[in-house]
């Protein structure tokens, strides 16, 4: 029984650190989706707005819509690996858009199917020619860290797994904005485009759930622990209670 004692000293306040650590991640990812609604419906702004060349994108205006003006590099053209869509896994397509000054802007225009071998390039629709004005969700640059995903050596020309936008811009002739953007339209509209990329909603319900997992184990130790604390009490008074006296049965004698 004193094993048991110490084993709920140590698995309650595990199971309620646990339950308040899936509500604290809850709250962050709620605060999330509050923020990315909030910002899927602003209004567009220019994306001098909101970045600048060689900076970075501050995370309060990830997923703000923007508008650029300027004309496609397709000769630039990058692919990135291992991205969903309709169809599964496929690729998405960074093309640089260079403004009137000379800078440019990475826009993913959106999915495209796998190819069906490593080394076949995907049926990409080209970019439109000539000077187009794109609206689109600004997004943060890519790092391992904030997607899971790890650079590797060996992949085909053109192809990326990361849209790390810094060390993309190291490997182009102008200079390049912040972050990159997922295209949502563009004027004049191209006679075709890659699937358009989808926004990836934050789920925070899982969260809450496993935290309201967490405390109901803990209520199931306490009840346990009290359950066998009086079962244990009962044994106890029932083992010191005195024994009643026998009763001794008067018999009559056998008559011969």
């Amino acid at each position: 029984m004193m094993a048991f004692h110490v084993l709920l000293l140590v698995v309650v306040p595990s199971f309620i650190a646990l339950g308040l650590w899936q509500y604290e991640r809850a709250e962050t990812k709620a605060a999330v989706v509050e923020l990315q609604e909030a910002n899927l419906a602003a209004d567009p702004v220019p994306i001098e707005e909101l970045t600048s060349v060689g900076g970075e994108v501050a995370p309060e205006d990830r997923w703000r819509r923007v508008t650029v003006t300027g004309t496609y590099d397709p000769d630039r053209e990058l692919l990135v690996r291992n991205r969903s869509g309709s169809g599964g896994v496929g690729m998405h397509v960074l093309t640089p858009l260079v403004t009137e000054d000379g800078t440019a802007v990475l826009v993913n225009r959106g999915w495209v199917a796998q190819p069906p071998t490593a080394t076949e390039s995907p049926e990409v629709p080209p970019a439109a020619q000539g000077e187009v004005t794109v609206t689109g969700r600004l997004q943060v640059s890519e790092t391992p860290e904030s997607t899971g995903i790890h650079s590797r050596d060996g992949l085909p020309e053109g192809q990326i797994m990361l849209i790390d936008v810094p060390a993309i811009a190291a490997d182009l002739p102008y200079e390049v904005y912040g972050g990159y953007v997922e295209l949502v339209e563009e004027t004049p509209a191209p006679a075709a485009a890659p699937e358009p990329v989808e926004v990836t909603k934050v789920n925070t319900g899982m969260n809450f759930s496993y935290a309201v997992q967490w405390w109901t184990f803990t209520v199931i130790a306490v009840g346990g622990w009290v359950f066998l604390v009086r079962r244990e009490v009962q044994d106890a008074a029932q083992k010191s209670e005195p024994a009643e006296p026998d009763t001794v049965s008067s018999t009559t004698p056998n008559k011969v």
